[in-house]
């Protein structure tokens, strides 16, 4: 559980102007900006509710106050629940057994631009940067100066923390749906619409931020702390470092130039700063007390039981992904061995990422039977994931228990095992040593008891296999999968790809998610993807 105030604190900040066309969806504003940067303290809970809009739909929670008018808070308001479906549930890592609008659309990639799960997720990215904006608005020496802030050096880093939060949102706006509208601290406010920015353009815009707010290129007053010297849950220069690593892993995909070598250098960055370690033991990193004493996560969304309830993040992966009439071997009560209190029988996985493990392999957290998921609409078809646990290392249940259902459980946007996997794919892709790049891969793999690989074994087949085992439900397996040319094409199926039972090929148009037609009428500036 999490107690730091940057996570925990609530902004009294709430903005009125969108930065999308559909100006009506962010609440209003009772306190004055004045008042609410009067003091050191009210910028720190102004950049608290910036983190804190990772975790939470709204002000009240778990809901009944939203962030964002005109979504469910109960269904697709939350990030990481935005997030999870379209990383996870349009991939070979899970399907969902709900028939609620727009799920069947993403378990068989048939996406629309009225799917209300990622028009919540585009919706939620833009708060997060319109309120990161803002930040930057108010965190001027001009500002400072006028107010009287003497803190001017912590003032400077919570803005670099801003912004690499805000270069983040969109990043992922940048992956999911190519090109979105625009806006940074300096674009006019009010009802002026925004214009849409090139794919290549963001790329080199997040690219350029992350760069400068690290201290890789010289001249930026907001610098980001040292690794492992800021508080918990708060980003760092290696949290940059390894943005920008993935960022460059998928270079080439977003630009149409690769840059496997920088790729490989911004995760040897991170590899190399003194405090990363790989956890000793798997699945304490997805426990309960996950944030304590874990070298390996650079990273994470924080969540608290009692002070961050929402029915989203870790709340929805955990409650989704059993049930707790399921009794696939007779003995386990789903409910206590899982320190959670639901269990409502929707996502599994699908046979494919089951079938990557060999029986060894301590990273294959799974349940159940049956592995086929023949009929999408039982969840016994197909293994249950008990990957993340609402339960600590010594067997305690998080401050939510089971009468909220609600997880101490963080989920980590950033760790070091992928900073292995991303300098081994550089490296076999010519951006970096082949012999180093083994060396991490049999790391991981002696943690989870599997044999380790010979430099002839390391293929980028065998690299994204491995990413699956090693990160699979941590929201990266679609961007693998459109990397390697194999997310919407019939050289690799799975089950239910497609909407049909043994799995087929889709339209390539598929590789980016549409804009919400919500936004397109409200903002003429805007273009669709092709062939929406």
């Amino acid at each position: 559980m999490k107690t730091n105030c940057i996570i925990t604190a609530a902004a009294a900040l709430m903005l009125t102007q969108g930065c999308v066309g559909d100006l009506d969806r962010f609440p209003t504003n009772d306190l004055s900006t004045d008042k609410v940067y009067s003091s050191f303290d009210g910028y720190k809970n102004v950049l608290a509710k910036v983190y804190g809009a990772y975790a939470l739909t709204g002000n009240q929670g778990p809901a009944g106050s939203p962030d964002v008018q005109g979504l469910d808070e109960g269904g697709n308001a939350d990030f990481l629940r935005g997030f999870w479906n379209a990383q996870v549930l349009t991939t070979d890592e899970a399907i969902c057994a709900w028939e609620d609008t727009g799920i069947p659309d993403l378990n068989f990639i048939n996406f629309t631009s009225g799917n209300p799960f990622t028009r919540g997720l585009y919706y939620r990215c833009f708060f997060q940067i319109q309120m990161a904006n803002e930040f930057l608005r108010e965190s001027t020496d001009d500002k400072l100066s006028e107010r009287g802030i003497a803190q001017r050096d912590e003032v400077q880093q919570m803005r670099a923390e801003a912004r690499f939060l805000r270069a983040f949102q969109y990043w992922v706006l940048m992956d999911l749906f190519g090109s979105p509208p625009f806006v940074d601290e300096n674009s006019a406010l009010g009802k002026v619409l925004p214009s849409q920015i090139s794919r290549s353009d963001l790329f080199a815009y997040i690219k350029g931020e992350l760069e400068q707010i690290s201290g890789i290129l010289a001249g930026s007053p907001d610098l980001l702390a040292e690794p492992r010297s800021n508080e918990y849950g708060r980003a760092d220069k290696a949290a940059a470092w390894a943005l920008l690593a993935r960022l460059c892993l998928n270079a080439e995909v977003y630009t149409g130039t690769a840059q496997w070598d920088k790729a490989a250098e911004y995760a040897k960055k991170v590899i190399d700063v003194t405090g990363y370690s790989l956890m000793p033991t798997y699945a304490h990193l997805f426990l309960a007390d996950n944030n304590l004493n874990n070298p390996e996560v650079i990273l994470s969304i924080n969540y608290d039981g009692e002070r961050t309830k929402s029915y989203g993040g870790l709340h929805f992966i955990m409650n989704s992904s059993f049930k707790a009439t399921r009794d696939d071997n007779g003995s386990i009560a789903w409910k206590d061995s899982l320190g959670m209190g639901g269990g409502w029988g929707g996502n599994r996985t699908r046979r494919e990422l089951y079938s990557k493990f060999e029986a060894a392999d301590s990273r294959a957290m799974f349940v159940g039977s049956k592995a086929s998921v023949d009929a999408v609409s039982q969840f016994e078809d197909g293994m249950m994931q008990i990957k993340f646990k609402n339960r600590t290392r010594s067997g305690g249940t998080g401050s939510g228990g089971f009468t909220d259902n609600c997880a101490d459980t963080d989920f980590p946007l950033f760790r070091l095992a992928e900073m292995y996997l991303v300098y081994a794919e550089a490296a076999v892709k010519g951006g970096g040593s082949r012999t180093e790049a083994v060396g991490y891969i049999n790391e991981l793999r002696t943690r989870a008891g599997v044999s380790p690989i010979t430099d002839n074994e390391l293929t980028l087949d065998f690299i994204l296999d491995e990413r699956a085992r090693e990160l699979y439900w941590e929201c990266h397996r679609r961007t693998d999968l459109v990397r390697y040319g194999r997310f919407t094409d019939a050289s690799y199926t799975w089950q239910w790809k497609g909407g049909v039972a043994q799995g087929s090929g889709v339209s390539s148009h598929y590789n980016l998610f549409p804009l919400p037609a919500s936004d397109l009428m409200a903002n003429p500036n805007l273009k669709q993807n092709d062939r929406y």
